[in-house]
């Protein structure tokens, strides 16, 4: 008998990526934080969607595990914190399309401009996040407006991001919280773990 055969046959070919996993897990992680007590606006939504565009290496990642956090973590909060708000199952809220339009700009953004991860480039592209989620959901809110509370015009839509300026700077405290802690945190597993720092991960 060929041992060498027998060697290859026992040995299987390990397909599992430290990388990809551990990234993956803080992603749900931060997630989940979603349904501790925390202030309007104060979430994980712009530093995970930076943090999977930074570590990812195939970039498509970034788009597909965040999003399905997101939306896991949504369907939970609908339908069980939030389900007296709503009349029966509810599977997206109309407003939540902006929201995730919103994480899809940010991870174009991360995917970008934390092509180098350091404390310079993670904070201005926190900043940058925060800026697109008020944006681009403050105008949403302008969009459908259901309550009609905003003129059909450009006034309307000054005053529909006038109204949301106050839960900004909720944005910019969550994104800089959240991609500070899920950054440094991985920072420290790669000084610690080389291996961490493979490209093909």
């Amino acid at each position: 008998m060929n041992n060498n055969i027998l060697d290859n046959d026992l040995t299987p070919k390990s397909k599992f990526n430290p990388k990809f996993a551990i990234v993956a897990i803080m992603i749900v992680v931060a997630a989940a934080s979603r349904f501790m007590p925390h202030p309007p606006n104060f979430t994980p939504i712009g530093g995970m969607a930076l943090f999977g565009a930074a570590y990812f290496a195939k970039k498509y990642w970034a788009f597909i595990i965040p999003f399905i956090a997101l939306f896991i973590s949504d369907l939970i909060l609908n339908n069980v914190v939030y389900a007296a708000y709503y009349d029966g199952f509810t599977l997206m809220p109309g407003f939540m399309f902006w929201t995730y339009g919103a994480m899809f700009l940010i991870v174009l953004l991360g995917t970008q401009l934390l092509k180098k991860v350091n404390i310079l480039n993670v904070v201005g592209t926190s900043v940058a996040a925060s800026l697109v989620f008020f944006l681009v959901t403050n105008f949403g809110s302008w969009f459908i407006d259901p309550a009609n509370l905003y003129a059909d015009n450009i006034a309307g839509v000054g005053t529909a991001l006038a109204a949301g300026l106050p839960y900004f700077w909720n944005t910019l405290a969550g994104n800089l919280v959240y991609a500070g802690v899920m950054f440094g945190s991985y920072e420290m597993m790669k000084n610690a773990y080389p291996h961490l720092t493979l490209k093909n991960a």
